[in-house]
């Protein structure tokens, strides 16, 4: 197999790039010194059997227009580098309804028609681009985690405060959440020939609790943390104002509470694996922090 890997460098397609080349798999990293994706399609491309298209600006703050340009523009270019081969887009679950709690979500209940974010809308529109190519797979994870980590773990440990973790909500919240193994396995899977074209939902074997998830990786890190709650519709309230005022202000950095992070952890976001395990033959492997002292220098 012969595949392309964009965002080659990144958390999801470095992990992919490793898995493939350990399976024998010839593969074309393109990270941003190779190709970056905003600028045009690639003028001289490989020819390979499939495309793992990783490359994304994942920031939810910040001026719009360069997370727009990277998530749809640049998608749009990866797809026209390479027009009749098998495309697998990793997206995100961020395309989901942020105004209301995901429970059990079915591939088709997304996109919807508003976002809190551009890095939402801008996945979304990207779904949207990629909704009528042929031999086109959409995997869909949600809060990806592992080895080499550089967004959720260190969001997490910013929110510690001494011995005190502090979420929005009573943790009890029910969460899909995705392992890097997991996402690199259905990714691999997805270039297959045979893997039927389509929107995929990936996500660990079971959802876990917001309390317990968090509870299982400060354990996993080595740390005494109590995990403690803030009520939900005041913090939403709060969290609005403060953005405005962010905004109104032009501070560079997100504040430290935001809707779009209360909308990921005080409200439940669960997944339906149904497509994934019947169409793609993905048999998840549950939630695991084993090893995550050492994941942000992984």
């Amino acid at each position: 197999m012969r595949i392309a890997v964009t965002g080659a460098t990144g958390f999801v397609g470095g992990a992919v790039c490793r898995a493939a080349t350990a399976a024998g798999w010839h593969v074309h990293a393109l990270g941003r010194r190779e190709w970056n994706i905003d600028d045009g399609p690639l003028p001289d491309p490989p020819r390979v059997d499939a495309v793992v298209h990783c490359a994304a600006a994942v920031n939810d703050w910040g001026p719009p227009g360069p997370t727009w340009r990277t998530n749809l523009e640049g998608t749009r270019h990866v797809a026209e580098t390479f027009p009749a081969v098998r495309l697998v887009h990793i997206s995100s679950a961020s395309v989901y309804d942020p105004f209301r709690p995901t429970v059990q979500a079915r591939e088709d209940e997304a996109p919807v028609a508003r976002y809190l974010t551009a890095y939402a809308a801008s996945k979304a529109a990207a779904e949207r681009l990629l909704a009528g190519r042929p031999d086109t797979v959409v995997l869909r994870p949600h809060a990806v985690y592992g080895p080499g980590d550089r967004v959720l773990l260190p969001r997490v440990l910013s929110a510690v405060r001494g011995r005190t973790l502090w979420i929005v909500g009573d943790g009890r919240a029910r969460q899909s959440l995705t392992s890097i193994d997991n996402l690199v396995t259905a990714a691999l899977r997805a270039c297959a020939p045979d893997a039927p074209p389509g929107v995929y939902n990936v996500a660990d074997a079971a959802p876990l609790t917001v309390g317990a998830a968090l509870g299982e990786l400060m354990r996993a890190l080595g740390r005494d943390v109590r995990v403690r709650g803030l009520p939900l519709r005041p913090a939403w309230l709060a969290a609005g104002a403060v953005e405005a005022a962010w905004r109104l202000a032009r501070r560079p950095g997100p504040p430290r509470l935001t809707r779009y992070a209360i909308s990921h952890l005080g409200l439940e976001r669960t997944l339906d694996l149904g497509a994934a395990r019947t169409r793609l033959g993905l048999d998840p492997a549950p939630t695991s922090f084993e090893g995550a002292a050492g994941w942000l220098g992984g």
